[in-house]
Order: structure tokens, then sequence, then C-alpha cells
């Protein structure tokens, strides 16, 4: 099982970026997924999570309506659209999914991809 982070970049105060993470190298189901994100000198963050309905479940409060989390079951890929960025946001996003193959239920973890937003 891989699974690869993507999109992140530099970007301005107020702009936007949608990050991907796909999950393939299996014959499987990818279930709930989570994006966490960690700031230079800062403890990780929960930032948004989705269940295996594709309903998101979880927003952090400093995310304010400005975030929106997604997955794409047949490509395997959760999504988080990030919008009206703010310096604070600069991190690095990695998602952690849970996929299903056959019996097995385990977590895997994207490389991460590193956003920076300048004022």
């Amino acid at each position: 099982v891989k699974v690869v982070n993507s999109g992140g970049g530099s970007v301005q105060a107020g702009g936007s970026l949608r990050l991907s993470c796909a999950a393939s190298g299996f014959t499987g189901m990818m279930l709930e997924g989570s994006w966490y994100r960690q700031g230079p000198a800062k403890a990780r963050e929960l930032v948004a999570a989705i269940n295996s309905r594709g309903v998101p479940t979880h927003y952090a409060d400093f995310v304010a309506g400005r975030f929106t989390v997604s997955r794409d079951a047949r490509e395997n890929t959760l999504y988080l659209q990030m919008d009206n960025l703010k310096p604070d946001d600069t991190a690095e996003y990695y998602c952690i999914v849970k996929i299903e193959i056959g019996d097995n239920i385990s977590n895997y973890v994207g490389q991460g991809t590193q956003v920076t937003v300048s004022s």
C-alpha cells in the first residue's frame, strides 16, 4: 500500500490550495481519513476528518469554515480544499487513512506536503 500526499506549495495570504492523499497498490477500500498538520515548533494538530460514508466528522476550530475535506471512494483519494489561507496555516500537512483489505483494516500515513503561506 502506498499513500502519497501532494498539492502543497507557497501562496500568499488569502490564496487557496487543494491537497490530495492518494492510496494505491491494494485491492480493497479506503474507509475514513484525517488530515493533520505540524507547523514549525508546534505540536501536531488534527485539521479535519471524514468518515467512510464521505461525511466530514471534524473540523478544527482554526479552520473556521475555510477548509473542506472530501473523498473520492472510487479513486481511493482524500482531499483537503483550503481557502483564505493565513500565515498561521504554514505547516507540513499529511493524511492518515484507514484501509480495508479483506478482513484486515489498518491505518496508513502519507509522507506529507509542505504548505507555506506568506503575508
